[in-house]
């Protein structure tokens, strides 16, 4: 058996065999059968790898253009990098404007036909030089940090480069109303009301009526609210922390005012039910000195209690306005009726969650006095309309009373005081004996330090010399003897009558009895180390007290004098003090 030879050649042709078919057997024709198609599937193999070599030799050609490409566009960048800083640099330099920011513009797309692509850029609206410009801001800086209202400083190109303040100065304003979108009618000089845009701090506080705003002039928006101490002296809302039990001697007058007042209040359904409505206001008339400030204060006091008794849990509260009456007079005119709308703007805005207000005008006749009777001025003509005015719009709200009080009430223009606007009068008369011994017990207590003779005399019960020394003060006080005559009065048709220390009796006297006499014992304690409050000192303070009220009737218009003091009858004609004659006696 012979084999053909075999062919190798560097082009690796394909092998060729031939055979003597007769010599050959069938085992052997199998075996060459299987070489050869393996000799075939490996010059396939190595076709395969010989196209993938190629394939990455043409990757790594492009990769490697890759990169140069990359190297470039990386230098390209930091020539923009070295570019861009260097402006950046150069925006800053100095000299600024000012600016202040009066819109803000997010970025977005315009639409078609409406602008050009540029208009949609972010960017502010600002107030410079007079004119109103849109400028672009410095990337360092943060567009969402920027505040309506708020000054900027732009350099020579007109782009933001850095945020201020707001501006600190300019004309004040009212508030008449507070309109959405950050919006609010105001009032300025001479009542001229305006439409202005509130600025950024502004559109997060709670703005009320009558708050003071002050306008930038530049671009006409308001930047701060401003608390004015004057303004704010008028109106107190504390709630005071006098109640009933602290006044004594006006037990049938405090009684007459709680059913005035404090019923509606506690019981609004029991009014609804029969067809009553609360009274709009009480006056309070009466001698100076007799408690009719503290009655109203104790009226807001409990009213205050009485709200939380109803409403436990709840945040509601009751609020006290306290107007100085002289104080709200104002040289110009128009402003004493503006402070007057303010006032009643307060109590409805308070009374609007069901809050009760009280309030309350003291020496109510300086302002709200007769018309017709100024001597020098009218101003009572304008005043007194406006307030009739407010009392009438104050109908429709439940929980809002007015309360006045005065010495002059035949001062006061008629129709305040008609059923409808001031319902409830209440004379608060000087105190009798009964109710100055109910006064001195409110300031003579037994936490005091009494001398030990006082307390001796009643076995140490500090409580029984309390009530004897009251009663003791109280009689020399209250005696008709010589001695405490104070007044002769002669009258128009000729009669007279004497007065006494006791016809001038209050509760500021008695008040002002029982300091000078602590004040006596705080003398005994330093200079003789005798301590404790003694009779002694109070009989010594009430002589002391009514001594010095011996030149204080006025003798040039005893009528006046009359009506002040609480006095009325026939008219006076001749006043004559007594006191320097039971002294030389």
């Amino acid at each position: 058996m012979r084999h053909a030879p075999q062919k190798t050649s560097s082009e690796q042709k394909p092998l060729s065999v031939t055979l003597d078919v007769g010599g050959w057997n069938v085992n052997e024709n199998r075996e060459a059968e299987k070489l050869a198609q393996r000799l075939q599937m490996t010059e396939r193999q190595v076709n395969v790898l010989r196209d993938k070599n190629r394939n990455l030799d043409k990757q790594l050609a492009g990769i490697s253009g890759n990169n140069q490409r990359l190297v470039a566009l990386l230098e390209t960048t930091r020539e923009q990098i070295i570019n861009l800083k260097s402006a950046l640099e150069k925006d800053g330099d100095t000299p600024f404007s000012h600016g202040t920011i009066v819109a803000k513009h997010p970025r977005k797309h315009p639409e078609p036909g409406m602008g050009i692509e540029s208009t949609g850029a972010q960017s502010l609206d600002v107030i410079y030089s007079g004119r109103k410009m849109r400028v672009s801001l410095s990337p360092l800086l943060d567009f969402d940090k920027l505040v309506i209202g708020q000054q900027v400083l732009l350099n020579e190109a007109l782009v933001i480069v850095a945020a201020l303040g707001f501006e600190e100065t300019g004309e004040l304003v009212t508030v008449k109303e507070v309109l959405e979108n950050h919006h609010a009618v105001v009032m300025a000089r001479a009542d001229d009301q305006r439409v202005i845009e509130l600025a950024g701090p502004l559109r997060e506080m709670h703005l009320r009526v009558g708050d003071q705003l002050s306008i930038d002039g530049r671009t006409g928006m308001a930047v701060s609210r401003v608390q004015l101490t004057d303004m704010q002296s008028l109106v107190l809302e504390e709630v005071p922390d006098i109640a009933y039990s602290d006044i004594g001697g006006l037990n049938s007058q405090i009684e007459a005012i709680k059913d005035s007042v404090e019923l509606p209040f506690t019981h609004p359904e029991l009014y609804r039910e029969h067809g009553l409505s609360a009274p709009k206001g009480i006056l309070l008339y009466g001698p100076p000195g007799c408690g009719k400030t503290l009655i109203a204060k104790a009226v807001a006091h409990s009213l205050a209690q009485r709200v939380v008794e109803r409403k436990e849990g709840t945040n509601n509260r009751s609020y006290f306005l306290n107007i100085k009456g002289p104080e709200l007079l104002d040289k110009y005119v128009g402003e004493t009726e503006r402070h007057i709308r303010l006032i009643f703007a307060r109590a409805r805005e308070k009374a609007l969650h069901g809050d009760p207000v009280v309030v309350f005008f003291d020496e109510m006749e300086a302002l709200f006095r007769t018309r017709g009777t100024g001597v020098s001025s009218d101003v009572e003509t304008t005043i007194v309309p406006q307030l009739l005015a407010e009392i009438d719009g104050v109908e429709r709200l439940d929980n809002v009373i007015v309360i006045g009080a005065s010495n002059r009430e035949d001062m006061i223009d008629p129709a305040i005081l008609r059923p409808g606007r001031l319902d409830v009068k209440i004379k608060i008369r000087r105190p009798d004996a009964e109710g100055a011994a109910e006064i001195f017990s409110k300031y003579l207590t037994t936490d005091l330090p009494l001398h030990p003779e006082e307390l001796a005399a009643d076995g140490e019960d500090a409580r029984a010399t309390i009530e004897r020394m009251i009663r003791g003060t109280v009689q020399a006080m209250y005696s008709t003897e010589k001695i405490n005559e104070f007044l002769e009065v002669t009258y128009i048709t000729g009669a007279t009558e004497v007065l006494y220390f006791k016809d001038f009796a209050s509760g500021a006297v008695i008040h002002n009895i029982v300091d000078r006499a602590k004040k006596h014992a705080i003398k005994a304690l330093i200079t003789k180390q005798q301590r404790g409050l003694k009779m002694e000192y109070l009989l010594r303070a009430v002589r002391e007290e009514f001594a010095e009220h011996e030149d204080m009737p006025n003798t040039t218009n005893p009528d006046d004098w009359a009506r002040i003091s609480g006095r009325k009858g026939e008219r006076i004609s001749n006043i004559r003090s007594l006191v320097n004659q039971q002294a030389s006696k």
